[in-house]
């Protein structure tokens, strides 16, 4: 027996459930969310003042010395004078100021993209490697990332000695160069930022190689599968089907890598210590430390230092908004 739908006013349709003839199916009510409770907030308060005592502080006391003119004698116990934005106009007009700024940008991006392609690169054949080889590629990689950078910068700096440097005496005796006979690496700029980079990227390589990887260990294999089995190659299935999974984790590690070879200062500040010339090879880092504690224009260096807060903090806003973007997903 055919049961019919006796409500007053049922639209056709209804009675099997769905929606009326020709109406576009309602979205479902997107939930709510709820209001932010004061425990957390609670939680965070400690931490919080800590962290302003110890950053805050600084930075507040970093901005007021950027408008004043503060050298060695002030530090002594001189009043200091007000310049206000005097420094900052010094610095932006400064060409100096300007060399070393695009000399840090170029180097960074150079260390960032080599750094990415090279820490995919590894992630992909870690997941290919059996499991004897990825843990002796994994242990050498943590006791790469493990080294800190001042102990790195000497090794490497004993490497690429002019005298008694092992690059050298492959060069030569291995592959018959005998321009590389004591062939100085530090004092041409090209050469020094070719070792600072090969540097800064072995100690950065295994934070990429680790957090990709653990992002292609999360791939669907049947999404791989199904792509193999429609004909993809290895590059495409990375392009089409792995990239778009580990986009979110791509972006980040890049905004980090970013951030941490903009502000780089140990490993440039120790080579030019080994042989480098610190008027051809500053980075911001290194050039703020010149001007402020070995210059003792700390009114100048102050300036130069919040530039660099202000280029590094429009970077992490950029990183804060995706993490934000993507817990919203």
């Amino acid at each position: 027996m055919t049961t019919v739908d006796r409500r007053v006013g049922a639209a056709p349709g209804d009675a099997l459930g769905g929606h009326p003839a020709g109406a576009p199916p309602s979205r479902p009510p997107r939930p709510r969310r709820r209001r932010g409770r004061p425990t957390p907030y609670a939680l965070l308060t400690p931490a919080l003042i800590v962290l302003t005592l110890i950053v805050g502080w600084p930075l507040v006391q970093l901005l007021v010395t950027s408008f004043q003119e503060f050298g060695r004698a002030q530090v002594f116990g001189a009043p200091p004078e007000w310049v206000w934005f005097g420094n900052y106009a010094d610095v932006l007009s400064d060409p100096v100021f300007w060399s070393v700024l695009v000399r840090t940008v170029l180097f960074a991006g150079v260390c960032v993209i080599t750094t990415m392609v090279l820490g995919t690169l590894i992630a992909v054949m870690m997941t290919r490697l059996n499991r004897g080889f990825r843990l002796l590629l994994t242990i050498g990689m943590l006791l790469a990332w493990a080294m800190p950078p001042l102990t790195s910068t000497v090794v490497w700096g004993w490497m690429f000695d002019t005298d008694y440097g092992v690059v050298n005496h492959v060069l030569v005796n291995a592959f018959g160069l005998d321009e590389y006979v004591q062939h100085s690496w530090l004092i041409e700029p090209l050469s020094f930022f070719l070792v600072a980079g090969v540097i800064i990227v072995w100690g950065a390589i295994p934070f990429v190689a680790f957090t990709l990887y653990a992002g292609l260990t999360q791939v669907p294999e049947e999404v791989l599968e199904a792509a193999q089995l429609d004909g993809a190659g290895g590059i495409t299935r990375f392009r089409l089907v792995v990239f778009p999974f580990l986009k979110p984790i791509f972006l980040i590690t890049a905004i980090l890598q970013i951030i941490w070879d903009l502000k780089v200062f140990t490993q440039i500040f120790a080579l030019q210590d080994i042989g480098g010339i610190r008027a051809l090879t500053n980075t911001l880092g290194v050039y703020i430390y010149q001007t402020s504690i070995a210059g003792g224009d700390f009114g100048h260096g102050g300036a130069i230092a919040v530039i660099t807060a202000v280029l590094l903090m429009s970077i992490s806003i950029s990183y804060v908004r995706q993490v934000t973007r993507e817990e919203e997903l």
